[in-house]
């Protein structure tokens, strides 16, 4: 199985550790996916999302997670 983490900051403020915060939650969860990891954060710094990938079906780097629209408005990670 593959790990999400992921925060948002209620007051809509930027959060400057954010990388490192997503980084550390990342890092907790590497047991659930080896094969790769992802990070996603938004523009004004108020949201992030992190992934581990456990690889078994889609190999392919178009896999990768978090995953946005065509035009990086609406981001995932499932």
């Amino acid at each position: 199985m593959c790990g999400i983490a992921g925060f948002y900051n209620r007051s809509g403020s930027p959060v400057t550790e954010g990388r490192e915060i997503i980084s550390r939650m990342n890092a907790l969860l590497s047991h659930r996916g080896p094969d790769d990891d992802g990070f996603w954060s938004s523009r004004d710094g108020s949201c992030f999302l992190g992934h581990k990938r456990l690889s078994i079906i889609d190999l392919s780097p178009r896999g990768r997670q978090p995953m946005g629209n065509e035009d990086g408005t609406v981001w995932i990670s499932y």
